[in-house]
């Protein structure tokens, strides 16, 4: 049976804003707003939501790249969100994440040997012929050659710089990698080639994978199970066929409506949402979806739904449920 490798609960991320003439605090935005849920080992969970919606501040919060105002983040049955930050780095090697941009994410005065060989050094390699050899060795696992580790990040494609990347992140042999929107930037030729190599590696080193992305079709294509997020909040968690067979949240409703079908005479129920979504500066009261929510009730104005199961391994923050 499989064992939870990562555990969140109750993460909550919330910025300040600073305003006046000596930048006192004036209020906040909520990021991330009491998130929680499990992933378990060897499992892709997919993290998706419309712009803004806390995805990619959920992902860094776990790594701790953006310390958490509040929750608790366990990695392996260690609380993470305690540790000191020579603890938190001894760790990083078995938790490792790939950026969205693969330009802006690579050193540009480095070469691809300087850029993977940096972590190998930081964790304790210090033979530069291992190192030399580890990042022949990635680049191959990658799709790419050896003679490329001389290279410069500007002589690369997009979807080689992707590569060069997560190659990057498998230096140390992780244990969890999260995908902060891997594909975003690519074609979408070289989206499907980086996902068959992420779903490769994953087999190869039983890799964990968290893979944020607003693309609903590459979530599904890649992920085990999905979670919806909404304001900074998750909405609805299930595995992938039940949520998009039978998604119960009326945003994953709509959400699923508006994807693109290859046959346009097909007949479609749209979910038309109206109005802008809320400020996270200022979040609505009760159900953060009620001002748009076209079955919203009076209760959903006043009360935060619980995030519960409503079904076998199916959450929702409902109050439709109930």
């Amino acid at each position: 049976m499989q064992k939870p490798i990562l555990e969140v609960d109750g993460l909550k991320k919330y910025f300040d804003i600073k305003g006046g003439p000596i930048g006192r605090k004036v209020g906040e935005v909520k990021a991330v707003d009491d998130v929680s849920f499990t992933v378990m080992e060897g499992e892709i969970l997919g993290i998706v939501g419309e712009s803004g919606c806390g995805k990619s501040t959920t992902g860094k919060s776990i790594l701790r790249l953006i310390e958490p105002t509040e929750g608790k983040v366990k990695f392996q049955d260690q609380d993470i969100t305690s540790l000191t930050n020579s603890e938190m780095r001894r760790l990083r090697k078995d938790m490792q994440i790939i950026f969205q941009d693969p330009y802006a994410s690579l050193n540009p005065r480095h070469t691809v040997e300087k850029i993977i060989s940096e972590p190998l050094l930081v964790h304790g390699m210090t033979s530069a012929k291992q190192r030399l050899d580890r990042v022949g060795e990635l680049l191959e696992v990658v799709g790419l050659s050896p003679y490329h580790a001389k290279r410069y990040p500007h002589q690369f494609s997009g979807g080689q710089r992707q590569r060069v990347g997560i190659a990057r992140a498998l230096a140390n042999n992780p244990k969890l990698v999260i995908c902060d929107e891997p594909v975003s930037a690519l074609d979408v030729s070289i989206q499907s080639q980086i996902l068959n190599l992420m779903e490769k590696l994953r087999d190869e080193f039983n890799l964990t994978y968290i893979f944020i992305a607003h693309d609903l079709s590459v979530v599904k294509h890649i992920s085990d199970r999905i979670g919806v997020m909404y304001l900074g909040r998750m909405v609805e968690l299930t595995e992938k066929n039940k949520l998009y067979d039978n998604p119960k949240h009326p945003y994953t409703q709509a959400l699923l409506s508006a994807v693109p079908l290859p046959d346009p005479d097909m007949p479609r129920n749209r979910v038309i949402l109206k109005g802008d979504v809320p400020s996270p500066a200022n979040p609505p009261s009760g159900c953060a979806f009620h001002t748009k929510c076209p079955q919203a009730m009076d209760i959903c104005k006043e009360v935060r739904p619980a995030f519960q199961p409503v079904e076998d391994n199916h959450f929702v923050a409902c109050h439709l449920y109930k």
